[in-house]
This record gives structure tokens, sequence and C-alpha cells, in this order.
């Protein structure tokens, strides 16, 4: 795949920077280069390979999952405008 000077000037403002005319020709190099190390890759044979995450086997650290109300409900309320019984109130808009 070949990038042209056009697709570099969209690809400029789709990311919201400025490419000067003389700069599109630098930039049009390098994205094919990209693109051609990219291409590279779909030469590498994956069969059989698992997908992974990192270079390193990991396991996540897991905790139940436990509903709490925090232990300090007051804290939660304390800055609201309007609270009742560790509830935020807010004025009603559907009747």
């Amino acid at each position: 795949m070949s990038v042209d000077a056009a697709t570099v000037k969209r690809i400029g403002r789709l990311a919201r920077i400025r490419v000067e005319e003389n700069e599109v020709e630098k930039y049009q190099g390098e994205i094919n280069a990209i693109l051609g190390f990219v291409a590279q890759l779909d030469e590498v044979d994956i069969a059989g390979v698992e997908p992974m995450t990192s270079v390193m086997p990991m396991q996540l650290r897991r905790r139940d999952d436990v509903v709490t109300d925090g232990g300090y409900p007051a804290k939660v309320v304390a800055n609201a405008p309007l609270t009742e019984d560790n509830f935020f109130m807010v004025p009603k808009v559907i009747e």
C-alpha cells in the first residue's frame, strides 16, 4: 500500500496537525515506510500462537465483587446541596 500526497494532507487534517507543502513529501516517505514494515508482519507465521497481552505471563489480581456502602456514607454526601438519610436529593424532572 502506498500513500499519496493528498492522503498525507488528509491524515494531517484529521489529526489536526499542520502539514506544510514542503513537508508533505517527507511525511509521505515516513508513512510509506511504516506501512511497509506493517506489511512485513503479514509474512510471519502465527499458526498455533496463542494471543497474549504481555511477553511475561501474568495473572490479574482479583477481589470479590462485594457491594458496600463504602463505610462512610456521611462523608460521601457531605458536599451535596440537599441530602436526606445519606441519599442525594434532586429536583423532580418527570411529572
